[in-house]
């Protein structure tokens, strides 16, 4: 693998009375979502794989559209499973990642521990890894996943990543040497 771009989806329409994992993208998100394709198109990406989610789906469609490829969505690489979770307002659900981020044995909130959406998503990583071993590959997927396993590969602090990414954003990683290249925020 050349490189393997995690690229955070772009802003959701927020409907607080349904779960995180149905939302889609807003106008906005589908505006700031082209700007993302727009500075994509400069790493020369040759594969793209989504997660299932609507809102990395719908990403992952705008930015294959502009470059001209094709996307798949794989199963794995959604976001940490909050399928049961309410809707928390910001101050809250920012305590509740933080405990998430520092107790990663523990189930803070959702349906698993960020050890297990950890292995999960790392384990549907390996698998994409291993279908394009000489490709530079976009991945569509999510703060908190994208944020535990560049913790995991680099030894970054995750919580700390995870208040970097904005919506969209990208992270650049070199899987050989472990590091990450490039974090970037689209304005």
């Amino acid at each position: 693998m050349k490189y393997l771009i995690l690229v955070k989806h772009s802003n959701p329409d927020v409907i607080k009375l349904a779960p995180a994992r149905e939302w889609g993208l807003s106008e906005n998100g589908r505006i700031r979502a082209q700007k993302l394709a727009e500075k994509l198109k400069l790493y020369e990406p040759e594969v793209i794989v989504s997660s299932i989610e609507p809102k990395a789906r719908q990403t992952a469609e705008i930015i294959s559209e502009n470059l001209g490829l094709n996307f798949v969505a794989l199963n794995g690489l959604h976001e940490h499973d909050r399928s049961q979770s309410p809707f928390y307002e910001d101050d809250e659900f920012q305590r509740l990642v933080r405990d998430f981020f520092n107790n990663p044995d523990m189930l803070i909130f959702g349906n698993e521990t960020a050890d297990q959406a950890l292995i999960r998503f790392r384990d549907s990583i390996d698998s994409v890894m291993r279908s394009y071993t000489e490709q530079t590959v976009i991945v569509v997927a999510h703060g908190t996943v994208i944020s535990l396993f560049v913790s995991w590969l680099t030894g970054e602090d995750g919580y700390l990543l995870w208040n970097k990414l904005g919506l969209p954003s990208f992270l650049i990683l070199d899987m050989k040497s472990k590091t990450c290249l490039k974090i970037e925020n689209i304005p």
